[in-house]
């Protein structure tokens, strides 16, 4: 705040927004859960007090930060094809801001060295072992690639083979 950022200002009370609705979602799903299985209020507090539903670990707040990330790169992407280059340039900066906080991301060659490592322990053959090769790679990428890079190189590799 001191250094008249505000746009880093901002992005960043954006990001605490986000990780106090989401902390809000999981407490009320956790009191939802509780009053279907019919307990009681004193026996809700207890529960609550003692396990922090609410409370978010370091995977739930990168969870957090992917997902905004995400949605600026479609913002991106909606701004650029829509013609609002100043918008785009904006939600480029923020973009930049948030990835500071997430985990180094993969690049194309190494997310394709973990595909053909998937695709041969799987046995993929073609595209139609998408749905088997997928989910692992996902797993293994997980919070560290793009969701459409790892399809798009998936996609390429498994076409090669087929």
């Amino acid at each position: 705040m001191r250094s008249g950022d505000t746009l880093r200002r901002d992005t960043l009370r954006f990001l605490l927004a986000a990780v106090q609705n989401e902390e809000k979602a999981r407490l009320g799903a956790a009191v939802d859960r509780l009053v279907a299985e019919g307990k009681d209020e004193t026996a809700r507090q207890a529960w609550l007090g003692a396990n922090r539903p609410g409370e978010l670990d370091d995977a739930a707040l990168q969870e957090v930060l992917t997902k905004q990330a995400k949605m600026r790169r479609d913002s991106i992407e909606a701004f650029s094809k829509g013609g609002r280059v100043e918008l785009a340039e904006k939600e480029t900066k923020e973009l930049a801001i948030i990835q500071g906080y997430l985990p180094e991301q993969l690049d194309e060659k190494k997310i394709g060295e973990i595909a053909r490592r998937v695709i041969a322990e799987t046995g993929a053959k073609g595209p139609q072992d998408t749905k088997l090769v997928m989910p692992k790679i996902i797993a293994e990428t997980k919070g560290r690639a793009d969701g459409k890079l790892v399809a798009s190189v998936v996609s390429g590799l498994l076409k090669a083979q087929a």
